[in-house]
């Protein structure tokens, strides 16, 4: 085998269509937009999810569900994984920067501490929000918990 001898699969090039080159060419005169109408046509184009008079999709299918627009999303971290977190970096006090810094949250969200886990270590925790069993056990550990 050579580079020279290089060649693709037969049938798997085909050669393009000269539309709009004379009548000669076959494809002249209309240019395969058949005759008149909006289709033939300069600046023609048919409007998004158009399907040729039939009642388009997003018209057949139901409207459903609610966005609650004063929803607030909490991204929650578990106690075990605060505990983590303390072992690792050898922290005494969590905030919200804190967590930022660690990667463990985006700079936008809003933490809430949950309860799963065990906390041994002494820390001061300052988030958004606490659940009751979370904010127990880090009183309990000799830590304290505040809601900002």
């Amino acid at each position: 085998m050579d580079l020279h001898s290089l060649k693709p699969a037969a049938g798997s090039v085909k050669k393009r269509k000269r539309i709009a080159r004379g009548q000669g060419s076959g494809r002249g005169g209309t240019s395969t937009k058949g005759h008149k109408g909006a289709q033939s046509r300069t600046g023609y184009s048919r409007s998004v999810g158009f399907e040729g008079g039939q009642m388009p999709l997003q018209r057949r299918v139901p409207k459903f569900g609610f966005k609650n627009p004063t929803r607030v999303d909490y991204v929650g971290i578990n106690l075990d994984r605060l505990q983590e977190l303390i072992d690792s970096s050898k922290v005494t006090e969590i905030t919200t920067a804190s967590l930022i810094a660690a990667n463990v949250i985006k700079k936008t969200q809003i933490v809430k501490i949950l309860g799963r886990g065990e906390l041994t270590s002494k820390v001061d925790v300052k988030v958004n929000a606490f659940t009751k069993t979370a904010k127990e056990a880090i009183e309990k550990a000799g830590g304290s918990a505040e809601t900002i």
